[in-house]
């Protein structure tokens, strides 16, 4: 279970009856994001309060009645997903600031300057999302969000998302340790061990990722990697 100091209030007002339980705030909006988690790492006690301030229990038979069990971790899920997180002002603000973040990191990675073809840094998308007075959800998930706001900053900031496909060679000794590392950057369409133990692959990859990929794989092979943008035909 989480500790008190660190739980918040979730509300459900339902058949005329209140139900509050003291959860995780982050856990929460994330369960209402459609994620899940086991109860402890929700929940601060198994209670299903009327008023948890006055630490007034509500009645068995309101419980029964109005959620159609008496199990715990159902009812407070149903809690947190049809009811409301009561956040402090400091927690929504600091939730929305990390969650903004993200986002306008995942748009660097995946996105490019179309004028350029290179990608824009972190600092100039989110300066983007405020002038466009960007709206982030927190009861969405962040990858559910991702093609609006690229939407609404193309107004102010020209971006396409674009892949490339990467052929990849790795010389022998390093072939271990960087063919997890490759499979991690994007969808991977081939590979192959040749002969003398290089490790060959053809990958997909957002194409704001491709500085990121070269550096990451120079360091790792000491500059001894072979990687060539693959054309369609």
């Amino acid at each position: 279970m989480i500790s008190l100091e660190k739980a918040v209030i979730a509300r459900l007002n339902k058949s005329g009856k209140r139900f509050e339980v003291l959860v995780d705030p982050v856990k929460a909006l994330e369960i209402k994001a459609g994620k899940d988690f086991p109860l402890d790492d929700i929940a601060a006690s198994t209670e299903i309060f009327e008023d948890s301030k006055k630490g007034l229990r509500a009645s068995e038979e309101d419980i029964n009645s109005v959620f159609g069990t008496n199990n715990p971790e159902a009812i407070i899920k149903i809690i947190i997903k049809d009811g409301d997180v009561q956040l402090t002002t400091e927690q929504r603000n600091q939730m929305i600031e990390e969650k903004t973040k993200a986002i306008a990191n995942i748009i660097s990675r995946r996105g490019v300057n179309p004028q350029t073809n290179l990608p824009h840094p972190m600092e100039r998308i989110l300066r983007a999302m405020q002038e466009a007075k960007v709206k982030v959800d927190l009861e969405k998930r962040t990858e559910e969000q991702i093609e609006r706001i690229q939407r609404e900053i193309q107004i102010i900031l020209p971006i396409k998302f674009e892949k490339v496909k990467l052929a990849i060679k790795i010389p022998p000794q390093f072939a271990g340790k960087c063919s997890s590392v490759i499979r991690s950057f994007g969808s991977l369409s081939k590979e192959e061990w040749a002969s003398d133990g290089s490790y060959i692959s053809l990958i997909e990859v957002s194409a704001g990722i491709q500085q990121e990929i070269y550096d990451r794989l120079n360091s790792l092979t000491h500059g001894q990697v072979e990687v060539k943008v693959v054309k369609n035909k």
